[in-house]
């Protein structure tokens, strides 16, 4: 009997643990949306770019958290049928390019040594914090690129090349500096999967549009603007992505298996070999989302409060001193012992639940009721 009462309290004791353990525990996710390219004849990058810049702050990224870089050469250009504005759909229904747009990195300021810079926080102490990705080991980090590509280098400008080696050694500069917990790569050019092959740091996701010697198609043009208004890659996942709500429950293994040869025109790939999670259990929010601290009051004190505030017959509408004492004194414990406050790194749209938290209750009180009878 004794032999089943501790191999049922290791049971629980692991179930306890095992809890929530796909969850990602990070507390802050930022964005880095870069087109490398510029000139009228590639006005479909710069509407890659802000549509996804549209689609991360509508999830809830801040832009303090978005870092944007891009030639900024297509809203005010001579060619443009539609002065100051930036269009990713033939019908011209959204308009992308508005007052609230904040670019980082504009012209000749996107270049190759600035992205690096960038991604491993290089800078003279002079740089502006605005451009700076401040991130920590508990950050997400979503990184998107497009522009013109080929195998294993990506152009910037056309006026230099980063190669995949370039970004691979940033990114593991980043990781032996904690400077993200988990990275999201995407990238919308041709040869584009080429581009994270040689990627070797841990914890990363990267996906792109086309294989090695492929091209990667632009969606569509409008007649009157005279160019193609985005791609095939970006407008698919944004056909999908729009469709989400801050609390969506989709997750990354919904967005893969919505790519297919017959709408992209070429093979997306994914590289999930260095990622630890299964994309079924990570939602598409955990990147491209705002992230929110929960915080879980301590029990014990709660249940003190309950037990005061029921002994003095108070109701939350009395106003007696006394019970306003009571009141303060567990507000300046709650705020101030560590041990009466438990902080979350949670999505917004993976709050924990009152079910997930009656569910940890009902473990740990088992686990403390076999402790009486248990002596191991």
């Amino acid at each position: 009997m004794k032999g089943f009462k501790i191999f049922w309290s290791a049971f629980l004791l692991a179930s306890c643990f095992a809890l929530n353990t796909t969850e990602s525990r990070h507390t802050n996710n930022w964005a880095v949306l870069v087109s490398t390219s510029r000139f009228w004849f590639n006005y479909r990058h710069m509407a890659n770019v802000l549509s996804m810049y549209r689609t991360v702050k509508r999830l809830g990224i801040p832009d303090s958290q978005i870092i944007l870089m891009l030639s900024d050469d297509i809203a005010c250009n001579p060619r443009n049928a539609f002065p100051g504005f930036v269009f990713n759909n033939a019908d011209r229904q959204l308009e992308l390019y508005g007052d609230n747009i904040e670019v980082d990195y504009r012209g000749y300021e996107v270049t190759v040594e600035n992205f690096i810079r960038l991604l491993t926080d290089r800078w003279p102490e002079e740089q502006p914090k605005s451009k700076r990705l401040l991130t920590d080991e508990h950050s997400n980090i979503f990184i998107y690129m497009t522009g013109h590509g080929g195998d294993e280098f990506l152009k910037f400008q056309d006026a230099e090349e980063i190669s995949s080696y370039d970004i691979a050694d940033a990114f593991e500069e980043m990781h032996e500096k904690k400077r993200y917990n988990e990275i999201f790569f995407m990238i919308d050019t041709c040869q584009a999967n080429t581009m994270y092959s040689k990627f070797y740091s841990p914890n990363i996701l990267a996906v792109g549009s086309s294989d090695l010697h492929e091209s990667s198609y632009s969606h569509h043009s409008d007649t009157e603007i005279g160019v193609a208004v985005i791609d095939r890659f970006t407008y698919f996942n944004l056909e999908f992505l729009e469709k989400l709500e801050k609390d969506s429950k989709s997750t990354l293994q919904d967005l893969v298996d919505s790519y297919t040869f017959e709408k992209i025109h070429s093979n997306a790939g994914v590289r999930t070999d260095l990622f630890q999670r299964n994309l079924s259990d990570v939602l598409i929010t955990d990147f491209l989302g705002n992230v929110q601290q929960t915080v879980v009051d301590n029990v014990e004190d709660d249940l003190l409060y309950l037990t005061n505030h029921d002994k003095q017959g108070w109701s939350r509408n009395s106003s007696t001193p006394k019970i306003l004492d009571i009141e303060e004194q567990r507000n300046a414990s709650f705020f101030n012992q560590n041990k009466s406050m438990i902080t979350l790194g949670a999505c917004e749209s993976n709050q924990i639940s009152s079910t997930k938290l009656l569910t940890i209750g009902s473990v740990i009180t088992a686990l403390l009721f076999f402790a009486n009878y248990v002596k191991i």
